[in-house]
């Protein structure tokens, strides 16, 4: 099983990080556009093998495709963030020329290849990339939901004096934070509701902490998160190359599900072997349902800055 991470930043080298740690496949490539930057991030990393008991080959490359040739999964981490006096118009025409010819590469040297999108706007992206390769609905795939939801059950859990392993939860919609439908009627402790735990207020309460998840640790760092994006996107590649059939929120396009349609937005999905095996329509609460459409309404408008 080989894996290409295009992106040596710190997600995207968290993200080869977390997959050979996991140790499921034989090759991971990092490539970036800085010379000499995933060379040198492959092998820090491939020098933690010995001490991590990985047998997982790292290589990173200088945007030479070739070395990408028949990966089985690509993870598109590449992009800029917003800079002061920058449009959001602006910041969404650079990222969406960048991914465009990011994928367009990577299906050059891997036509059968399942693309993993982590860069924002995510599911503008994420539906870019549907809208330009060709590739099949179900190769494509938008990380964002995988983790708004480990975020969702880090503050459950916080809230219930927990551990995390105990709890479960999942967030549905847009990955922003006006966006995000976190599903508290639908979070459990070990099988119980967690409502029979936490009064509303609290549960609105960690409802709006996830919301901003991103916004509070760019706050505090100066910088956005890697080790939960890293994570998130590993345990999705773990799912689909080793054919575990889990269900994670991803970002997908739409065909009708949900009442949605002709755009990509995170929804319940079961992963395995050839990328989205199923989408999982759940019966969901009228509010959580009234949320999840105005969420896709901002995910339209964003796309309508689409040069497509």
């Amino acid at each position: 099983m080989k894996i290409t991470v295009v992106g040596a930043g710190a997600v995207g080298a968290s993200c080869a990080e977390y997959i050979a740690i996991k140790n499921f496949a034989s090759e991971v490539v990092i490539l970036d556009i800085k010379e000499g930057f995933a060379e040198g991030k492959a092998m820090d990393l491939m020098q933690t093998a010995s001490l991590n008991n990985f047998d997982t080959k790292i290589v990173g490359t200088t945007n030479d495709y070739s070395k990408t040739a028949n990966s089985d999964i690509c993870v598109i981490t590449s992009g800029i963030p917003r800079k002061p006096g920058m449009t959001r118009e602006e910041l969404i025409g650079i990222n969406a020329g960048i991914v465009k010819e990011v994928s367009s590469n990577l299906i050059k040297s891997s036509p059968d290849t399942i693309i993993i999108v982590v860069s924002n706007p995510m599911d503008t992206m994420t539906y870019l990339v549907h809208k330009t390769t060709g590739l099949s609905k179900n190769r494509i795939i938008g990380m964002g939901g995988a983790l708004d939801s480990a975020r969702f059950k880090y503050r459950l859990a916080e809230a219930l004096n927990a551990p995390i392993s105990d709890v479960d939860g999942m967030v549905i919609g847009g990955h922003s934070d006006k966006g995000m439908v976190p599903l508290t009627s639908k979070a459990t402790r070990n099988s119980v509701n967690v409502s029979n735990f936490l009064s509303v207020e609290r549960l609105n309460k960690v409802k709006e902490d996830t919301k901003v998840g991103g916004a509070t640790l760019t706050k505090l760092l100066g910088t956005s998160a890697w080790y939960a994006p890293g994570a998130a996107v590993s345990s999705l590649v773990h799912s689909i190359a080793c054919n575990h059939n889990k269900i994670f929120p991803c970002s997908v396009l739409l065909d009708g599900e949900y009442g949605l349609g002709d755009l990509c937005i995170g929804v319940p999905v079961i992963l395995g072997r050839n990328g989205v095996e199923e989408i999982v329509e759940l019966e969901l609460e009228k509010e959580d349902l009234n949320h999840l459409t105005e969420s896709a309404e901002g995910v339209k408008k964003t796309n309508s800055l689409l040069n497509l």
